[in-house]
């Protein structure tokens, strides 16, 4: 039942990725906006497919939506990718430049004003992010990044990267850190979906003002520890 399942959810999943990308195709050329509606739509899209695998969420904590911040979220499967920009109303995303490429999605997330990032650039990329962060800042709009850069596991360990640091650093905003569990059900290219609640936990903000070291530490510390205790 599990494997029939989860074969109809990715039916639905991608045919209608596909169909919501060739319809709304004209949004990329109007306004930002137009393309920010689309990303929350599918967002809601998805989560209603997941209904088909017995896979629903809750929300615990202050998502901060009355203010401008930065939501700093681990990241364990690509349901957060969808699913947060739905419910944080499609905040300018950080992530890897070349996903940007990618024919549709890609340019989506590009039109809707998400910021690349070239990972082998180093520094150069680093400074470049902090002048985009702070051009972002005055659109009004909150930022969101995944600290650590990439998918892990839950339970799995891999370092916080200096990104966060810098969106924090240039634009003196405060950070949310977000703790979730959806890795359990919805694996890394895992085609089994398990049934279950994915948990969302926003954290206690993060003030501005901290050092680099006391703040990458303050920060994986609140995220680590709530993920493993949301870990089913």
């Amino acid at each position: 039942m599990v494997i029939l399942r989860s074969l109809l959810f990715n039916i639905l999943f991608y045919a209608g990725t596909v169909s919501l990308a060739v319809i709304a195709m004209p949004a990329l050329l109007g306004p930002v906006q137009w393309a920010r509606k689309i990303g929350i739509f599918w967002g809601w899209y998805v989560n209603q497919a997941l209904r088909v695998v017995g896979i629903s969420h809750r929300l615990e904590g202050d998502m901060r939506l009355d203010q401008q911040v930065i939501y700093a979220a681990k990241h364990e499967s690509a349901w957060e990718t969808m699913s947060l920009c739905w419910h944080l109303q499609a905040p300018v995303i950080v992530l890897k430049q070349e996903l940007l490429l990618i024919p549709f999605v890609g340019w989506f997330m590009k039109r809707a004003g998400s910021l690349g990032v070239d990972r082998k650039a180093g520094m150069k990329a680093l400074k470049k992010l902090r002048g985009d962060a702070v051009a972002a800042q005055k659109t009004g709009r909150s930022l969101q990044i995944y600290p650590q850069g990439t998918r892990t596991a839950p339970g799995q360990e891999a370092p916080y990267q200096i990104g966060v640091y810098a969106l924090y650093d240039a634009t003196g905003l405060p950070v949310v850190p977000i703790a979730l569990n959806s890795g359990s059900f919805w694996g890394k290219r895992a085609f089994m979906k398990q049934p279950g609640t994915i948990t969302v936990s926003f954290l206690p903000p993060i003030e501005p003002g901290l050092s680099r070291k006391a703040f990458m530490a303050k920060l994986e510390d609140a995220i680590e520890t709530e993920s493993k205790r949301l870990i089913p």
